[in-house]
This record gives structure tokens, sequence and C-alpha cells, in this order.
């Protein structure tokens, strides 16, 4: 399914891109002209987006070739070269754009994710995304955030319940609201709740939720709020956590950090592709 998924995506990225042709390409090359080229790292990072290449390829023809000594989340050091493309230079060329932009932006949402836990350095907390993705790339971003060693939470809406402050707001209480849930809800899906008080972190728990998110608390907090929450409940913390200050969550002992710079702002990986000069024509 991820893979269907995938291609249905990129025909999107490629026929927004392409339109009735690529001038540019199309104008110089014969369409059997045959070359290859180069994707380089232009700087230190986690390479994620391995597998776009050889899928582009496929929708534009395929009619080329993309191989790699590289997997995904793999160390790539500045000038160091990723993978070789060859095959028909128009397949090449057109499809750069797609690739790269994709590549770039994995990497660099791996490249950040690695940089989160490494910073935490706690085997006990894992790191997850948020659903402030890029409209479009979710499936995606989300990817990168596995390949750079972290955890998806919910893909959208439709595969979690998450009740936050606005919904408790207008509803009324974490209790009613739950209540409402579990009376139309399935079995096989769970229930998290995001609290600002320690109040309703004993709401949360006396309504028998799954799953309790602590919005924008301190370290001290956090520890004190856990004293309050059964181990059968899967702690989450998010709001306010940032690369320079997630150290100071080490150890406090909550299940998940979630963070929404993992993929809402996150700077891309500099890869580039280098077309080789020499060209040749298949009859």
């Amino acid at each position: 399914m991820m893979y269907i998924l995938e291609k249905s995506k990129l025909r999107d990225f490629l026929a927004e891109d392409i339109g009735t042709g690529d001038l540019s390409t199309d104008l110089i090359f014969e369409s059997m002209t045959q070359s290859s080229g180069e994707f380089l790292a232009k700087e230190d990072g986690i390479i994620a987006g391995l597998a776009i290449p050889n899928l582009v390829y496929e929708l534009l023809g395929n009619d080329a070739h993309f191989k790699s000594n590289y997997q995904d989340g793999d160390v790539v050091k500045k000038s160091e070269i990723i993978g070789y493309s060859t095959g028909n230079i128009r397949t090449l060329l057109t499809g750069e754009r797609v690739i790269l932009n994709l590549m770039q932006r994995m990497s660099g949402i791996a490249t950040q994710t690695k940089s989160v836990i490494n910073s935490l350095n706690d085997p006990h907390i894992r790191i997850c995304d948020t659903r402030k993705t890029m409209p479009g790339l979710r499936i995606f971003d989300k990817q990168a955030v596995k390949i750079g060693g972290g955890f998806n939470h919910r893909m959208g809406l439709y595969d979690g319940v998450m009740l936050k402050d606005n919904h408790i707001a207008f509803w009324g209480s974490i209790t009613s609201a739950v209540k409402q849930i579990r009376e139309n809800l399935g079995q096989m899906v769970k229930i998290e709740v995001e609290v600002e008080t320690s109040a309703q972190v004993e709401e949360a728990v006396a309504s028998g939720v799954d799953i309790i998110m602590f919005d924008n608390r301190t370290p001290k907090e956090v520890k004190e709020w856990l004293k309050l929450v059964p181990e059968s409940i899967i702690t989450e913390l998010s709001g306010g956590i940032t690369l320079d200050n997630i150290s100071a969550y080490r150890g406090t002992g909550v299940n998940y950090i979630s963070l929404g710079s993992l993929t809402h702002s996150v700077k891309a990986l500099d890869i580039s592709f280098n077309s080789s000069k020499g060209m040749k024509t298949e009859n």
C-alpha cells in the first residue's frame, strides 16, 4: 500500500513540474540519447529517500536506473557520491528536480531526527513526529522520521483519536468527551487526551484513556505528573521542545516526546545531481 501511495504522489508531482513537456530538455536532446550522472552530498547528514530516483524513472518510462552503495539511514559526508544514475538523458534531466526536492527534504528530516535523538540521549524515550507536515508530503515526511530513528504518531485524523484543548473546551469535559467516543468507537483504536493541568491528568486517568499527552510542561512538572499516571497508560510530551532544550528531559520517564519541528521547518540536506559530459546516441 505504501508503494502505491508513493507512486500516486510522485505521478502528481511530475505532472505538476512537466506539464505538457520538458521544453529545455526535449528540444536539445534526441529521444534515445544515453548518459549518466551522480548524486553528490554537499554536506554531512543522514541520507533518506534512496527509493525515489527509480520510482521516478519508472514513471517516466523506465529507461533509466539509479544505483547506490548506501542505504536509507546511513551517514553521508560532504563530497561523497551517494549514487549513480544511467539511462535516457531526457529521463535523467526531466526527473532531476522532483527527485532532488524529495531526497533533500527527506534527508533533512532524517538528519534532524537523528540529531534530536542524540541530544536527548535517552533510550527509554521515543522521539516521534506530529501532523505538522507539508501538505501532500506527509507520507514522505513520516518515512524520513523513521529512517532517522524516530517513530510515527498517527498518520492523520482517521487512524487515532486525539482530544486536544479545543475539543475539550467545546465539548465541556474530558470525562464526557471520552464517554461519548467510547460509545461510538471500535476497540482497535486508541484514545489520546492532551492535558494542561494536574487535575486534567487525574480526570484523563479516571476516564480510562490509552495515552495522555502533557502539553508544554517543564521536566519537573513531567516527573510530578507521571506519579499520577499508572504504567498501563502511555505518556507523551509535546510543545516547546527543541534541539537546544531536549536534553533537559532526559530521564523524565515519559514514553514519547513528539516534535513538530522534525517536519514543519526542517532544513533540506544539500544534495546535487551532476550530469556526465559524455553522451551517446542509440539508434
